[in-house]
């Protein structure tokens, strides 16, 4: 798919690419018809890592995005991807969980130029039950993300009743904040019902809002809110995000 990419300082024509399936388990996930589904359950394209660089060269894309699902499920055909991609002098960006090795990060780091991490709460108690994972390694990740000179962007889906809380979205901004730079970009996502929380309202926009504020309070620069068409804080302008 092409599309416009959002979170770079320059809009650029971006070459999402995805597959189906995931390493979380996500009762809320917005995208569980690719992330919850086995590779036979699916109508797939095969194409080379080759062939898509140049279906995006092709279209006059100025970047590939991995996406959709969970890259790391597929990280050796995603990791040739990139490389390809820098070759044929593309931008290159994963939109991941975060829950990916040190080891596997710093083989992709020399390829890659950005990293959108969803940490999606700021609670072991909510990854273990929720996700059936570990909220420290998503963070360890992020922060290596970081070291490695990536461009780091952080998105936190607000789902009501379940991560919502003003202390919890206070810590989730102060640990950004102190461990990425007050200039990381970073987005609070509204939350439509889904998968197995079809019983769950969609986030209000006020606390959307609230979350913004709280962000900014802490000291974030660069803070948007998404999902939310036609809000004030989804145009996007970020500062030195890299060539896209």
């Amino acid at each position: 798919m092409i599309q416009e990419a959002m979170f770079y300082e320059k809009r650029s024509r971006v070459y999402s690419a995805g597959t189906v399936g995931c390493n979380f388990r996500c009762r809320h996930c917005q995208n569980w018809l690719l992330s919850q589904k086995a590779p036979e359950e699916a109508f797939l394209e095969t194409l080379s890592p080759l062939q898509l660089i140049l279906q995006a060269k092709m279209a006059g894309c100025q970047s590939v995005s991995w996406t959709y699902n969970e890259p790391t499920v597929w990280y050796e055909y995603t990791y040739d991807g990139t490389k390809l991609a820098k070759e044929a002098s593309l931008g290159t960006s994963y939109v991941t969980n975060g829950y990916i090795t040190p080891e596997a990060l710093e083989q992709l780091a020399p390829y890659l130029d950005a990293f959108s991490v969803d940490i999606k709460a700021f609670s072991e108690e909510f990854y273990r039950d929720v996700c059936s994972a570990k909220l420290a390694h998503v963070l360890e990740a992020t922060l290596l993300a970081k070291q490695l000179g990536i461009h780091v962007e952080v998105v936190n889906l607000i789902i009501p009743t379940r991560n919502d809380s003003p202390e919890e979205l206070r810590e989730l901004s102060c640990w950004v904040c102190k461990n990425l730079w007050p200039d990381t970009p970073f987005h609070f996502n509204r939350f439509h019902p889904h998968y197995e929380t079809k019983d769950l309202p969609p986030t209000p926009v006020k606390t959307l809002d609230l979350a913004r504020s709280i962000a900014i309070e802490e000291g974030m620069r660069f803070v948007y809110v998404g999902n939310v068409p036609g809000h004030p804080m989804k145009i996007l302008t970020v500062p030195n995000a890299g060539p896209f």
